[in-house]
């Protein structure tokens, strides 16, 4: 920007002659005066307008600026909006989200709970499987324990009794079930005991038996007569020789029959001694019924009946008949045999294994 020449003003009360006028033919600057005057107006004249020019400048310069920082403002305002927009945006979807994330979760532990109830239900229906299965085979133990005991006592051996201790141990070995442990220890100690008891051979006192009733009706009585029988308690049989003439087979005839008349002895139960012969006869069929009764009790595991009619056939046979005979001392041997034996009968007790079975049972 070019400034125009001006002319400075006369000072008040100057000469109008000294005054001096710019022609466009004069030069820029119009020549300082002598003395100085016009140097500092035309000094202040250019720094007002360097000033001016300047502010102008400075102006423009602070406008664009403003301007550009407007314009920056602008832009981030827009910016901020758009950001605020969209965090409003994304601050409704996240609360959307949440929403349906806890709508989610609530369905989520809902299923959850269900899924539990359903695991402890199903929990539940196994144990009560387990222990229903358990219940079934020890109820299924115990009866063929008793049958077993049933069997045993028929037939008076210890063989059933072993045989379903030992189906009963590998059941309960295939279950592998802890609380069984206990019942498996009870039946090892069983069949331990079972195998070092003594049990009288059943089979064998039947066969002694009716040999002793076989052998009631050859029993001799104490006062038995007979064609050839010596007095009792002699002990001796005198072998006489055949008669040689008729007169000496008389004579013999004769001494046979005065022998039958009259007989000496010593009989110590006088109640043997007034036995009839009709009497005799009810006494063997009284003595062949106690030993069937002890037969029968013995079959029917019945051993004090069974004890006490042996003991009954045994006075009998004692008190009635010779027992100088060797038939009535075989009879009192194998009744003392009988007698022996029948006190080893008692089957073993399987109290051990019943106890397990009932403390299993009870589920404890």
């Amino acid at each position: 920007m070019n400034a125009a020449p001006v002319a400075d003003p006369a000072p008040a009360g100057a000469d109008e002659s000294a005054a001096v006028v710019a022609t466009p033919a004069d030069s820029p600057v119009a020549p300082a005066s002598s003395d100085g005057r016009w140097l500092v107006p035309r000094a202040m004249a250019v720094g007002f307008v360097l000033f001016a020019a300047a502010s102008m400048l400075l102006g423009v310069m602070l406008w664009q600026k403003l301007a550009n920082t407007q314009e920056q403002l602008a832009r981030q305002s827009a910016d901020a909006g758009t950001q605020a927009l969209e965090a409003r945006t994304l601050a409704r979807q996240a609360q959307e989200l949440s929403r349906e994330t806890a709508a989610r979760l609530a369905l989520s532990e809902t299923r959850i709970s269900e899924v539990a109830l359903q695991r402890t239900q199903l929990d539940e229906l196994m144990k009560s499987l387990s222990r229903s299965r358990d219940e079934n085979l020890v109820v299924d133990i115990e009866s063929a324990i008793l049958l077993a005991q049933q069997q045993s006592q028929l037939t008076g051996s210890v063989e059933p009794l072993l045989a379903a201790l030992k189906s009963a141990d590998q059941r309960v070995g295939r279950t592998a079930q802890p609380r069984l442990n206990s019942l498996q220890r009870a039946m090892a100690r069983d069949v331990d005991r079972i195998k070092a008891a003594t049990v009288a051979d059943t089979p064998n006192l039947l066969v002694k038996m009716d040999e002793l009733v076989r052998m009631a009706d050859e029993l001799p009585l104490a006062n038995a007569v007979g064609p050839g029988s010596a007095p009792a308690g002699s002990g001796k049989t005198t072998a006489a020789a055949a008669p040689a003439t008729w007169w000496e087979r008389g004579a013999a005839l004769l001494r046979d029959e005065a022998r039958r008349l009259l007989r000496v002895s010593r009989i110590e139960q006088p109640e043997a001694a007034l036995l009839s012969p009709e009497q005799s006869f009810f006494l063997r069929e009284n003595l062949k019924l106690k030993l069937l009764n002890a037969r029968l009790g013995l079959l029917a595991r019945q051993t004090d009946s069974s004890r006490a009619d042996l003991a009954a056939a045994a006075q009998a046979v004692g008190k009635y008949f010779d027992r100088s005979s060797r038939k009535t001392q075989t009879a009192l041997q194998l009744l003392q045999q009988v007698q022996t034996q029948m006190m080893n009968l008692e089957l073993p007790r399987l109290d051990g294994t019943l106890a397990a079975l009932a403390t299993a049972a009870a589920g404890k």
